[in-house]
């Protein structure tokens, strides 16, 4: 009976602590309720401010040839330092003890563990700022990075999207283009082509030279406000080798097509002229002999040359 008594009254004296406990607690949370009414108010204040805040930079920076994207950025920038400001406001007039240096402190070493936790996220967005603002390249553009190219069909603070001609889209991090020399091949509407044709030691050179820049007259994919140009480049292993160059569209598109007129007139052209594009030449040597089986030939030319086989 003493046992059961001892474990009512500590029964008892634990709900009464948890009692005391819940009440103070209540007591807190009303006495709390008035800051908590006025962080409330400073919160949706905070977000009215952003909003205007918004529209500002937006107003502002749509007079200026600034990319949509980069608006964007900044808009994004102002709406989280007015919330930052908003945020600390509240927190302390909830925690009066809490002191503006103290959250500014956290929030440095935060900002610290932040950055170290997400480098090349923060690497991508910076690229991402410089590469927008100093517009390198534009929407539409075909280029080439690291191996990698197409057609720019977005620029964001993280990614480049890049469509290449067989319509697979490319999203290229912002680090890799800024880091990296980047080929923005229809900067210019124009662009340069060239091939290398060979013909064979014992043609005229000047007169295939002549026939060759004859061919590219009057091609539909070549531009004549530019001259084609055909120079001697080399000896090569079984032909003289000639650098043709030409200018074109820059797209894609446009190289494949005025290539393979030019392709097929200068080789039409050195048809109709005589002149001879070489194949590769071999020349085989072995070290030992060959043995040759002539044991079908021997009999065949036998019979031919027996004139007793003509009886």
């Amino acid at each position: 009976m003493q046992a059961d008594e001892a474990e009512l009254m500590t029964l008892d004296s634990a709900a009464n602590i948890l009692l005391v406990r819940l009440t103070e607690m209540a007591e807190a949370f009303i006495q709390l309720l008035p800051q908590l009414a006025v962080a409330g108010v400073v919160l949706i204040l905070t977000w009215l401010v952003a909003k205007l805040t918004n529209r500002v930079v937006s107003w502002l920076f749509s007079r200026t040839s600034i990319r949509r994207s980069l608006i964007d950025l900044f808009e994004t920038l102002a709406s989280i330092a007015v919330w930052l400001v908003g945020i600390l406001v509240s927190i302390t007039i909830v925690f009066p003890s809490i002191t503006p240096a103290n959250l500014l402190a956290a929030l440095g070493l935060g900002s610290i563990a932040i950055g170290l936790a997400f480098k090349d996220i923060f690497e991508n967005f910076l690229a991402g700022m410089m590469i927008l603002s100093r517009r390198p390249m534009r929407i539409g553009d075909f280029i080439e990075c690291d191996g990698v190219e197409g057609t720019v069909e977005r620029i964001t603070m993280r990614d480049t999207y890049l469509r290449r001609t067989d319509q697979q889209l490319v999203m290229v991090p912002n680090s890799m283009i800024y880091k990296n020399p980047v080929y923005v091949l229809t900067d210019r509407e124009k662009r340069r082509f060239e091939i290398v044709c060979g013909v064979a030691y014992g043609e005229n050179i000047g007169e295939a030279r002549d026939v060759i820049k004859d061919a590219l007259q009057e091609l539909e994919h070549v531009d004549y406000n530019r001259a084609p140009e055909v120079f001697a480049r080399e000896f090569g292993s079984s032909s003289v080798d000639f650098t043709i160059r030409w200018w074109s569209g820059s797209r894609p598109i446009d190289m494949h097509r005025s290539r393979d007129q030019v392709v097929e007139a200068i080789k039409r052209a050195l048809d109709k002229a005589g002149i001879e594009i070489p194949f590769p030449y071999r020349t085989l040597t072995f070290k030992e002999p060959l043995p040759v089986n002539m044991k079908g030939v021997s009999d065949d030319t036998s019979d031919e040359r027996d004139p007793s086989s003509a009886h």
